[in-house]
């Protein structure tokens, strides 16, 4: 915990708030606002949009939950689930159900998505602040270290990471960023501009129907063979309300990276731009129209996310491993990549994202027929 600089204006950052049991970070400027769980994985569950009062993120209906204080009825290897309420989570190193690696049970999205993070604010002045964070998993050699940086008048998040094999042997791992996006955000549907050039559907799954992207078909962003035998515009997030589909595919072969996903009614919208060569795959997941029944969803979810990965598929690290996508670190290596997440207005496509946050348009309007 460091002590918080007394100020209410310009840029602010502060470590010492608690909500519900569990260490707080709060990161803002004049225009963004980031709420930061410490012991919950660091996620990020608020990512608002000061003028408008927006917060891009989805947000469950059971609230934010602290896994160490709430106990099940029955244990389980995937408590992520029992707690998941949208948000900005970090996954590493496995993306998926539960899976065994090389001796260690690792759970869904384990094994840095619940437990607690060490922080620590290393800048706090009007013009710029930002906040070190970093973890241990319990059950991998693994050492994270992240640092969040707002600056005056910029609404924009700049992440720079640095990831250690500490073990003594190479592993392999995947590693992402599951940002999930909701209402009141997508209330009118939305539409998602990136520079990818493939995009590849999952394979059918029990439960998970009704799809709006024939299963294991192949496309050209944003193109893709649709169920009923035509073509589908994955580009499209219908409005709530409008269908009932559950998607899960895989944005590749990217030009550059970034995303940028914009509610032209709101006149508002979210990007990112991360490094293509770590983050390969944009993983495309979707229950819409609160059409997902039974644990953990109860037909009350409408939430959208894209986010970046190292690795796919969505089915565990062991399936990354064979099909040859899954990162591997020699003993001692170190990879280092850098986000930037930025809040933008205006119902024009977008065309880019640079590392600073400045967004390229196009003069296409971002709505959609």
């Amino acid at each position: 915990m460091s002590f918080a600089q007394p100020r209410h204006h310009a840029c602010r950052i502060s470590d010492e708030w608690m909500f519900r049991g569990m260490r707080t970070l709060i990161i803002e400027n004049e225009l963004l606002r980031v709420t930061v769980l410490l012991d919950r994985g660091s996620d990020i569950v608020e990512f608002r949009y000061k003028p408008l009062d927006l917060d891009f993120l989805h947000f469950g209906p059971h609230g934010l939950r602290n896994p160490a204080a709430e106990t099940p009825s029955s244990f389980t290897d995937s408590p992520y689930l029992d707690v998941f309420n949208g948000g900005w989570n970090e996954i590493l190193p496995n993306g998926g159900p539960p899976v065994v690696y090389k001796g260690a049970s690792l759970g869904q999205h384990g094994e840095i998505s619940l437990i607690p993070w060490r922080c620590a604010v290393l800048e706090d002045t009007p013009d710029r602040v930002s906040a070190k964070l970093w973890v241990r998993p319990l059950r991998t050699p693994f050492f994270l270290e992240k640092t969040l940086s707002m600056e005056r008048g910029k609404a924009a998040l700049f992440i720079n990471e640095r990831l250690t094999n500490e073990g003594g042997e190479p592993l392999s791992l995947m590693w992402g960023h599951h940002i999930a996006f909701g209402r009141p955000f997508l209330d009118e549907g939305a539409v998602i501009d990136m520079p990818a050039r493939r995009f590849l559907v999952h394979e059918a799954m029990d439960g998970y129907e009704p799809r709006r992207f024939a299963p294991e078909s192949e496309g050209v962003w944003p193109h893709v063979p649709a169920t009923d035998g035509g073509e589908a515009d994955a580009s499209v997030i219908p409005s709530y309300g409008e269908t009932q589909a559950q998607e899960m595919a895989y944005a590749t072969d990217f030009e550059d990276g970034w995303y940028a996903v914009t509610n032209p009614v709101k006149q508002a919208g979210f990007g990112i731009r991360f490094d293509p060569a770590v983050f390969r795959y944009v993983w495309y997941w979707q229950q819409l129209g609160d059409v997902a029944t039974g644990y953990p969803w109860w037909g009350r979810t409408h939430v959208a996310a894209l986010e970046p990965w190292t690795s796919y598929p969505t089915t565990g690290l062991n399936d990354a491993v064979a099909n040859g996508t899954a990162l591997t670190l020699s003993p001692g290596e170190v990879v280092e990549t850098s986000l930037c997440a930025v809040a933008f207005t205006g119902n024009q496509r977008v065309q880019g994202i640079s590392a600073a946050g400045e967004i390229k348009r196009s003069a296409q309007s971002a709505f959609y027929p």
